[in-house]
């Protein structure tokens, strides 16, 4: 009786035997589709931006690091401009939408803390996406950098200063002025802590709410978040 293919699935019910890979040949990649493309080229302009800055940056390097050809950058974002101006805006984005999100307090203080505390957390998380944020480039206009982001959340504390002011009797006029020197204050505290990174966070958001809210004539000597008492 002739004999079938070994390891063949013919009547007598054997195993198929796997075929081994030819020796010595890497497996082949799986090719991206244009959006994961566009995302990995965002994340890797991200990232050299914030290390290198606008001026310093290539389109040769962020193509090497895909392990792509250059007219595959060309393609997505049209050249260097293009992709900074993407990176840009999603960061002013992101930023703006914590900080939003995270301003919900009524009460003056807490609503420094929470903007402290959101800051110097966007800082701690998003290194990178923060270190794009604060180098100025000449390609951006006021309305694409760290600058526009923070006089979009001293617009949202002036209306709370403002009522605030109303009620104690104080003029509302001058919301504008305190809610540019409170986010100032923090934005650039912020930058700082950037590099330094001590003391922790939270400790450096009770510090900056002291300092706004009791002034220089009323320190306290270990201030504390109103927010975390009790827990």
């Amino acid at each position: 009786m002739a004999e079938g293919p070994v390891g063949g699935g013919g009547t007598g019910g054997g195993r198929r035997r796997a075929v081994p890979a030819a020796a010595g040949k890497p497996p082949s990649r799986v090719r991206m589709s244009a959006a994961q493309r566009r995302e990995q080229l965002i994340s890797i302009g991200r990232q050299l931006f914030a290390e290198r800055g606008f001026d310093a940056t290539s389109i040769e390097e962020v193509a090497a690091r895909a392990k792509v050809s250059k007219p595959v950058v060309y393609e997505h974002f049209g050249g260097k401009e293009g992709l900074y101006a993407v990176v840009v805006d999603r960061e002013v984005r992101a930023l703006l939408d914590r900080i939003t999100t995270a301003l919900t307090a009524g009460h003056p203080r807490e609503l420094l803390e929470q903007a402290a505390l959101t800051l110097l957390g966007y800082i701690e998380e998003e290194t990178s996406g923060f270190r794009v944020l604060v180098r100025e480039s000449p390609l951006m206009s006021a309305t694409g950098n760290f600058s526009s982001v923070m006089n979009d959340v001293a617009h949202q504390v002036e209306h709370i200063l403002g009522a605030e002011f109303k009620t104690r009797g104080y003029d509302p006029k001058l919301a504008e002025l305190y809610s540019q020197a409170l986010v100032g204050m923090v934005a650039l505290t912020g930058r700082w802590w950037l590099e330094v990174r001590k003391p922790r966070k939270e400790t450096v958001a009770a510090h900056l709410v002291n300092l706004a809210w009791n002034g220089l004539s009323h320190l306290e000597a270990k201030p504390t978040l109103i927010t975390s008492r009790g827990r």
